[in-house]
């Protein structure tokens, strides 16, 4: 990525320089997706309409239909709305929606809850779906440039997002220096081509008028309705403005915004527009026939580029969602790898990265066309818009204490909008927009499956609480008769600080030791994305050698417990690696049909939970000094 600003993003922060460096860092890796939509909207707009003909008005009222999506969903909404509703500088669904959490009454937090859920699913189904559209529908040109070639559009297609995620686990450092200028100069060349085309027919300036939208909409009857689904591929990664927030900062993203990308969409749909107008042949594919003949192929590679640069701004951005629900409980541990040393932004998720090529390599070979998959775009990304607007609403009334009336004055027309875009989408279900629900579908089930069965576990396990200080109590009364006190520190892993680990009472029973220093260590997902390091760690000395260590990390923080408890030292706490044993607890679930899950739902959670992370993997735990301690629980 780019270097984190600050979170203060107001101009008096940043210098002309660095304001601009971010910018043009944001048309790069924020702007990626959207930036690729002028290769298939307008052209899957014109479908419905060019039935019985295409007329001038309906090619005026579509190109009005898409700036004006543009103006009021991207412009109003995100643009000078949405970005100032961040978490401590960072966004995105699962930002929002532990912001939310502990300002609502239990029944509406699990509203929220679910519409979290829901959000980060049907982003999970865009993260497969968009670099599949987006890469073949820049392949599909060189149909202009040879069409002897049209049948290497489809292999060509899978090498190329093969090597897409086969890279990931390098780290995308270096290629992503030059997202930015190769995305500017792809905003450039859509400009330019579109200004070329504006004289071809003047009349497609009266798009301009919102009036020419409202006009197609209310006229062309069910059509009109129809149409909507495909005139809602113009916004398509406008969720990546909101969820890349804390990467750039609101002002760069602003600035991107108005400076280069929208005027260069504005001139490119226009442009489409007015060529239309003057030959509705070339509705065919009406992006590649705006360049000459000679410019087609330049333009095909460099529209190749831009889609894989839209695309690795979508698998980063499931990445970072993927982190984000392991650490607020949505989902069980998974292998993180930091891929750069000096942007932790950039991970690396071995399991996210096959689940994702496996679900793109079959979405290509089903579909294997931009012109079929087009159908199935659309409901992730305006079901991830609804459940934003929603959690939005809450935000102005509970974070920003406006008034109601005033909240819903905000969000209510754009709630509207973007409920019937949903509806036309829908509209696309039986044509292949399953896909996409069966994806969000299966994500939120598994989510809410883990999370069931994680308080299942909690509530089991705590039917045999022992007071820590009861413990300690009796371990000092009994420790001269039968437990002996060995040499070096024990760190003990739990959930409850306050509780005796099941780990120690498993060593105490069957080992009949117990250390001389004793460190009952919690770790706690800060509901913000990161925790200073001034705020990393708090520890309390109890009496007999025990003594508990709590260390908070963010939602967006890789939770180092080995670094967190050296930087303690400074705060008198001692600790020395070398002496020091993890105990960390192991359970081996089994199904138990009284649990209160189901019996599928019950294996499902097993199985979720026998493919999570080894815990000293997660938490960054020296290999040579964890010992693990098994016990068995049904579920």
């Amino acid at each position: 990525m780019t270097d984190t600003p600050s979170h203060d993003h107001g101009p008096s922060r940043l210098s002309i320089s660095k304001l601009l460096a971010l910018s043009l860092g944001s048309v790069g890796v924020v702007y990626g997706d959207i930036g690729t939509s002028p290769l298939y909207a307008f052209r899957e707009a014109l479908r419905p309409v060019s039935a019985d003909g295409i007329a001038d008005v309906e090619v005026i009222g579509l190109i009005s239909l898409m700036l004006w999506t543009l103006t009021v969903i991207v412009t109003v909404k995100y643009v000078s709305f949405l970005l100032r509703a961040d978490n401590n500088g960072e966004g995105g669904t699962l930002a929002l929606l532990a912001l939310l959490s502990g300002q609502v009454k239990e029944r509406h937090r699990k509203f929220l809850l679910l519409a979290g859920m829901i959000g980060a699913a049907l982003f999970i189904g865009d993260a497969m779906i968009t670099p599949a559209l987006s890469v073949l529908s820049a392949v599909e040109g060189l149909k202009l440039v040879a069409p002897d070639l049209s049948h290497f559009v489809l292999p060509i297609s899978v090498v190329i997002l093969v090597a897409l995620f086969a890279v990931q686990a390098k780290g995308t450092g270096a290629v992503a220096k030059a997202f930015g200028p190769i995305t500017l100069i792809w905003f450039a060349v859509m400009a330019l081509g579109g200004i070329v085309h504006l004289a071809d027919d003047p009349r497609v300036f009266a798009a301009i008028n919102p009036w020419h939208a409202v006009w197609f909409v209310f006229n062309s009857g069910w059509t009109g309705f129809v149409v909507l689904g495909a005139v809602f591929l113009t916004v398509t990664g406008a969720e990546a403005l909101y969820a890349d927030l804390g990467h750039f900062g609101r002002r760069p993203i602003q600035w991107a915004w108005f400076a280069v990308v929208f005027p260069s969409l504005a001139l490119n749909y226009l442009g489409q527009g007015a060529l239309v107008l003057k030959d509705p042949a070339a509705a065919s594919d009406p992006f590649f026939l705006m360049f000459p003949q000679w410019a087609v192929l330049p333009v095909v590679i460099l529209a190749t580029a831009a889609t894989i640069i839209a695309s690795q701004a979508v698998i980063t951005g499931a990445f970072s969602l993927t982190q984000q629900a392991m650490h607020l409980g949505f989902l069980p541990r998974m292998r993180v790898f930091i891929t750069s040393a000096s942007h932790t932004g950039q991970i690396f998720l071995p399991e996210i990265n096959a689940i994702l090529l496996f679900g793109v390599m079959l979405l290509v070979l089903t579909f294997q066309s931009s012109e079929s998959l087009a159908t199935a775009y659309g409901i992730s990304v305006t079901g991830a818009m609804v459940v934003t607007t929603v959690m939005f609403f809450d935000f102005l009334r509970l974070h920003r204490k406006w008034p109601v009336w005033l909240s819903a004055a905000i969000v209510g027309p754009l709630a509207a909008l973007e409920l019937i875009f949903l509806a036309a989408n829908l509209l696309k279900v039986h044509d292949g927009g399953y896909v996409p629900i069966l994806i969000a579908g299966l994500a939120v089930l598994m989510m809410w499956t883990w999370r069931r069965g994680a308080a299942i576990v909690v509530e089991k396990a705590g039917r045999d609480y022992i007071p820590l200080q009861s413990f300690i109590q009796s371990i000092s009364r009994k420790s001269a008769h039968s437990a002996h006190r060995v040499a070096g520190t024990a760190v003990f892993l739990t959930s409850q600080p306050d509780a005796t680990p099941a780990a120690m009472l498993h060593n105490l029973k069957h080992n009949h030791a117990i250390h001389e220093t004793n460190v009952i260590l919690t770790v706690e997902t800060a509901a913000t994305p990161t925790v200073p390091a001034d705020q990393r760690g708090t520890f309390e000395h109890l009496d007999h050698g025990f003594s508990v260590v709590r260390l908070r990390f963010g939602f967006m923080e890789e939770p180092n417990v080995s670094q967190a408890l050296a930087q303690l030292r400074k705060e008198g706490f001692k600790f020395d690696i070398m002496t020091t044993s993890f105990f960390v607890g192991r359970r081996k679930l089994v199904s138990d049909p009284n649990s209160g899950m189901p019996g599928w739902q019950d294996r499902l959670f097993i199985s979720m939970a026998s493919a999570a992370a080894d815990p000293s993997d997660y938490f960054r735990l020296p290999i040579n000094r964890v010992v693990e301690m098994g016990a068995q629980m049904s579920v």
